[in-house]
């Protein structure tokens, strides 16, 4: 583990991507995650994240999120980070040492999930996790509650006084609980971002670093037009509309079919759908194309045509 990793800039839009797969095999499609990474990199991503919880890495193998690390470094020209959660330590250990010897740029790490553990515990287990990767890249904490255990804000600041860990995202959607995480920015370096999209214009404007949304793998340059300007009323309603439609069926599935209405190859889903989650899927990716051209008109004008 004693790579030198890029420079990751903490902060922008980072699209947390879906892992495309193959038709006939449960197993990821590579080549499809690359140009996947060329899409995003190519409207407005200043890093990317592959295997995160939209990019479904539970359901994956150790080998397979190894290669796509490797496979995504090499080919992004924007830093990459890496998820590296699991349910054990040793677990997520291994995970890291093999996304930091893939090349990876940064770690995203969740608690520990399925099980319910105390915070005495989920601290235990982030500073042994910092001190088994020995700062060769930056560690991101990683609240999702809805997923795992959550972050309360007191082992957020403990850790944080350590000085091992770069950044914090917040995917809760909870505002009292980002806020108080932007008041632990007065006491500690840290770069927040938000992975609640339905908050993204509302933590901007608050003074969030950034956003590293599950949203961005679908739409990009909205994102990265709300990171510039997230004042813009017109910009908000267009993402609220999106993910009032995308959220038709469970996650990611929304999010998947509208990728694939971007022209990118995604694969079928992981699970099987209902019949009429099916057609609930299809009317909302009717609904997208049409709406694609609306979106990205209102970007044009919110920056001056530019």
């Amino acid at each position: 583990m004693g790579r030198v990793a890029r420079e990751l800039e903490l902060r922008g839009v980072i699209p947390a991507a879906i892992t495309p797969r193959l038709a006939k095999d449960a197993e990821p499609d590579y080549s499809a995650a690359l140009d996947l990474i060329d899409f995003l990199s190519e409207r407005g991503a200043t890093a990317v994240l592959l295997m995160g919880s939209t990019g479904e890495f539970l359901d994956y193998s150790f080998g397979e999120r190894q290669r796509l690390v490797y496979l995504g470094v090499k080919r992004s020209r924007v830093p990459v980070i890496a998820g590296v959660g699991h349910s054990t330590f040793d677990g997520a250990a291994l995970v890291a040492e093999e996304a930091i010897a893939a090349g990876a740029d940064g770690l995203l790490l969740m608690p520990p999930y399925f099980f319910r553990h105390a915070q005495s515990e989920i601290e235990a287990f982030y500073l042994e996790f910092a001190k088994y990767t020995r700062d060769t890249v930056p560690l991101l904490l990683y609240n999702i509650p809805q997923l795992t255990n959550p972050l309360e804000i007191d082992t957020v600041r403990r850790l944080l006084s350590t000085g091992r860990f770069a950044g914090v995202k917040d995917s809760s959607g909870d505002w009292n609980y980002f806020s108080r995480l932007l008041e632990l920015k007065r006491e500690y370096p840290f770069a927040l971002f938000n992975g609640g999209d339905r908050l993204a214009s509302r933590a901007m404007r608050e003074g969030a670093d950034g956003l590293i949304s599950g949203a961005a793998s679908a739409v990009p340059e909205l994102m990265a037009a709300i990171y510039r300007s997230p004042g813009a009323p017109e910009l908000e309603a267009r993402l609220n509309e999106f993910l009032d439609r995308a959220a038709c069926c469970e996650f990611p599935a929304g999010i998947k079919r509208a990728v694939a209405a971007r022209g990118q190859k995604t694969g079928p889903m992981l699970t099987p759908l209902a019949a009429e989650t099916r057609a609930k899927l299809e009317e909302f990716a009717v609904w997208f194309t049409s709406w694609i051209p609306e979106m990205q008109k209102t970007i044009k004008e919110v920056s001056g045509g530019a």
